[in-house]
């Protein structure tokens, strides 16, 4: 096997990190207060359901203008939607390495922001769309001008989405939806949700959902509020849908095939969070090596205890393997279906979600109280990629997908 990294991707990052220097970090500078200790206080309108503060947002909004202005925010996108045809592998890589420069506006994870845009929604349009569907949305989606918000959660199930309870009856040229969906990330600013919906079958069946792309603005379309997390601001609203009308032209792919369009979804998103947990990861046991050398007790430097030194030759260790596991599941993801390797994109994605919290947790540890404050950004990762061992399909799901390849489940 070749470990060797496609030849144009050392040139890719350092174009990039110059980017970053002089486009992004003097806009960063001027907001410091979205970034510091304040950050999660500045960041998080409390007296409107804890969503994000706008002002908060439009500076994420002028980030990605001007990385989309230099050529960077489509770069994972085919050239046909103005991208730079980025291979799973050149995602992964640079998601590693932007989260591998800690905290900062040219890559919050918090909000999925970053200056190379993860755009999971845009593939699924592509594959799954309409050529109408396609024209309307998937520039728009690019731009900001539209976006969508994704229903397939629900209060009593979650990783069982075979059993949801939302359903959509026909109804003369159209649907009517009824039903409620739980973590609607983004739908405070969402133009639309995506609602999965059970339109025949039975409960447990695969079969007999189908996905709507349905207004936030449609009459019966409500949020009642929205779920306050373990990382502020929030964004997952609980959305109740009675007698929402939606047309025809507002399934997305076939109809009672509607997991096929969550599917793509999820494994879009599950590598390159694999790989921004990587990086976050390594960000943080880079940051306590470097303390721990710094750092003098009783007269020696903290890094000759053995007691410091071990727990982070065991995470670098598992760094190491975790990206090689990442970079292989990406490379394998260019080269499949990806249904094909969605073990191996598993693998990857719970092993690095799980280290980047251990990663966190040891960097607080080995910088002791300072460590545990605010005024460190550790607290911070951990909480955000904390939620990454949930989402996504929890690592028990995770866990459970590679089972069923292993031993031979659901085959038929």
């Amino acid at each position: 096997m070749d470990f060797t990294l496609p030849d144009h991707l050392p040139g890719v990052l350092a174009e990039m990190d110059a980017f970053i220097e002089s486009e992004i970090k003097p806009l960063e500078r001027e907001h410091m207060q979205y970034f510091d200790r304040h950050r999660e206080y500045a960041r998080t309108d409390w007296e409107n359901g804890g969503i994000p503060q706008r002002a908060w947002e439009d500076l994420l909004d002028e980030m990605r203008r001007r990385a989309d202005a230099a050529g960077w925010l489509r770069y994972g996108l085919p050239s046909q939607f103005g991208g730079r045809d980025g291979s799973n592998i050149d995602m992964a890589v640079i998601r590693e390495h932007l989260a591998h420069k800690g905290l900062g506006l040219h890559n919050d994870l918090q909000d999925e922001s970053s200056i190379v845009g993860n755009f999971p929604q845009v593939i699924m349009m592509d594959r799954f769309g309409t050529d109408a569907q396609k024209a309307e949305w998937i520039e728009a989606m690019i731009t900001g001008k539209r976006s969508m918000a994704f229903g397939l959660t629900e209060p009593n199930h979650g990783s069982d989405a075979t059993w949801l309870e939302t359903r959509a009856e026909r109804d003369g040229d159209g649907w009517v939806v009824n039903g409620r969906k739980r973590w609607n990330t983004g739908v405070h600013r969402a133009t639309h949700d995506l609602i999965f919906a059970r339109t025949s079958g039975e409960p447990g069946q695969a079969r007999g959902i189908t996905a709507f792309l349905v207004p936030t603005d449609t009459p019966g379309f409500e949020v009642p509020y929205y779920w306050w997390t373990f990382n502020m601001p929030t964004d997952h609203g609980e959305v109740v849908l009675t007698d929402v009308r939606v047309p025809d032209d507002a399934v997305l792919g076939e109809v009672d095939r509607g997991l096929e369009v969550g599917q793509t979804f999820l494994h879009e998103n599950r590598i390159r969070q694999a790989a921004s947990s990587l990086g976050a990861a390594q960000y943080c046991i880079d940051r306590a090596v470097t303390y721990a050398g710094e750092r003098t007790v009783f007269g020696k430097p903290l890094a000759i205890n053995q007691a410091v030194q071990w727990p982070l030759v065991e995470l670098q260790t598992e760094a190491q393997m975790v990206r090689l596991l990442v970079y292989y599941a990406a490379t394998e993801l260019d080269r499949s279906h990806h249904m094909e390797v969605s073990d191996k994109v598993s693998m990857a994605n719970y092993r690095a979600n799980r280290l980047v919290c251990e990663a966190a947790d040891r960097a607080m540890q080995v910088h002791g109280g300072v460590g545990y404050s605010r005024h460190e950004p550790f607290e911070h990762i951990y909480r955000h990629h904390r939620r990454y061992r949930i989402t996504e399909g929890a690592e028990e799901i995770q866990i459970r997908r590679v089972a069923q390849r292993l031993f031979g489940f659901g085959r038929k």
